[in-house]
């Protein structure tokens, strides 16, 4: 990638700080960590918004009611928009960042016009149904069954970790449709209604008391044969384009955010006298390298991405295994910058510390990517 902008590249940076400025203060406020529902309509007011101005899909293919702009116009944005504070994806960022990607790269014509446009708008949230309780990293050992009856399945088995499922109307989930075949080809992937007979929704409450997470229990859900991408008993195929946009693009946004948090840090030690500690100062020195690196690998990963079509490769694991280390680093960091101040849960950076908790399990272990940069970037034999 050229890390140089030019002028076209400048204006367009040009016209979206002056749009953030104009339309930021605008925005309602946010609602309680609590209130789902109302979290759902402020990030989908917000997406709207986006979209009504040019700005939602923006590196989306053109065929697929995206933009079409290139990896450079796509950095600037979520660079533009994570510094002047504007919301991220929020609720639907399942839609945003893995089913909506995966259908613009695997879907049909037909497929593409009835999901894409909902979720760009904001009209409709989505849900990830990977995860079961018997099948997390392993995820090929999935057990949910869909049988084929006509042009319908019929969905009974479990998940868990389905995030935002208690405001979704679309799940993706991954569903076993041939138990006699090898665990990684007889399974499909599927675009299921939340609101079918059968589905069931027991929300988790975390760490940090909230409750994103959720059970879902299917209960011979039927779900048309049309709703599935790609071919029957291909869906880990699909599911490793679906992955591969959970771990080479979707934290894009949070790396810019992790930066602007480093210099929050900085200004707080200065200010509360913690800056007088070298041992803190070289702490911070490294992170903020590391975050450096970090962005220029976004950056190496985004390019690749447009290279091969629009979909990251097994770079995407390489950042993911570093990111979610750097991110915990960061806010062990700052808790021994605020010192007790860290302890109460009213304070968004203690609820942040303990959401970092969960990277380096969150959209693949930390030990699977080890495996897959082992093995696939590598070289190396694999472990037996």
């Amino acid at each position: 990638m050229d890390l140089t902008y030019t002028e076209e590249e400048q204006e367009f940076r040009a016209r979206l700080r002056a749009w953030l400025a104009k339309v930021l203060p605008e925005l309602p406020a946010r609602p309680s960590p609590d209130d789902w529902p109302g979290r759902r309509a402020h990030d989908a007011g917000w997406q709207r918004r986006l979209y009504d101005a040019g700005y939602a899909g923006l590196h989306w293919p053109v065929d697929a009611g995206g933009r079409g702009a290139t990896p450079t116009q796509h950095l600037i944005y979520l660079e533009e928009t994570e510094r002047a504070g504007a919301p991220y994806v929020g609720a639907n960022f399942v839609g945003l960042l893995h089913a909506g990607p995966t259908i613009a790269a695997e879907g049909t014509a037909e497929q593409r016009a009835r999901w894409l446009p909902p979720v760009l708008r904001g009209d409709e949230v989505w849900c990830q149904g990977f995860s079961e309780p018997d099948a997390g990293s392993d995820l090929a050992s999935l057990r949910t069954r869909a049988v084929r009856d006509g042009d319908e399945y019929v969905i009974t088995g479990s998940k868990i970790w389905t995030s935002h499922a208690e405001v979704s109307d679309w799940c993706e989930l991954l569903v076993r449709t041939d138990p006699q075949a090898p665990k990684h080809r007889g399974i499909s992937w599927l675009a299921m209604p939340m609101d079918a007979p059968g589905v069931t929704i027991r929300p988790l409450r975390t760490l940090a008391g909230s409750t994103e997470f959720a059970e879902m229990f299917l209960d011979e859900v039927r779900v048309p044969v049309a709703n599935r991408v790609g071919a029957e008993n291909d869906g880990w195929r699909v599911t490793m384009v679906t992955l591969s946009f959970e771990r080479g693009t979707a934290f894009v946004g949070e790396v810019v955010a992790c930066r602007r948090t480093l210099g929050e840090l900085a200004r707080t030690a200065k200010a509360n006298g913690r800056w007088d500690d070298p041992a803190l100062r070289r702490r911070l020195g490294r992170l903020y390298g590391e975050f450096g690196a970090l962005w220029r690998l976004t950056q190496w990963n985004v390019s690749e991405s447009e290279r091969s079509g629009g979909v990251p490769g097994i770079g995407g694991s390489v950042f993911k295994l570093a990111y979610s280390h750097a991110r915990q680093e960061l806010y062990d960091t700052a808790a021994e910058v605020l010192g007790a101040q860290s302890l109460s849960l009213d304070e968004e950076w203690t609820l942040d510390r303990l959401s970092s908790l969960s990277y380096t399990i969150a959209a693949g272990t930390s030990q699977i990517q080890q495996n897959i940069v082992a093995e696939r970037i590598l070289g190396l034999p694999k472990g037996r």
